[in-house]
């Protein structure tokens, strides 16, 4: 297990909230669905898994400080 650092919240088209995470040891970003929309059919899109996320599908909610 390694430490990340909270960069905020965002939610994508279909209603899933998504926390993006920078992993502090490989500076690697990583996308974690935190809450699946209610609307959403997509079977990938499950909580407390990662996904991959492109940038224009995201819109962002609140920022980490």
């Amino acid at each position: 297990m390694s430490l990340v650092r909270l960069l905020g919240f965002s939610t994508l088209g279909c209603g899933c909230v998504v926390g993006r995470y920078r992993d502090v040891a490989t500076s690697r970003e990583v996308a974690y669905v935190e809450e699946k929309g209610l609307a959403c059919h997509q079977h990938g899109h499950r909580r407390n898994h990662t996904i991959t996320v492109a940038r224009r599908d995201l819109v962002v909610i609140a920022r980490a400080s």
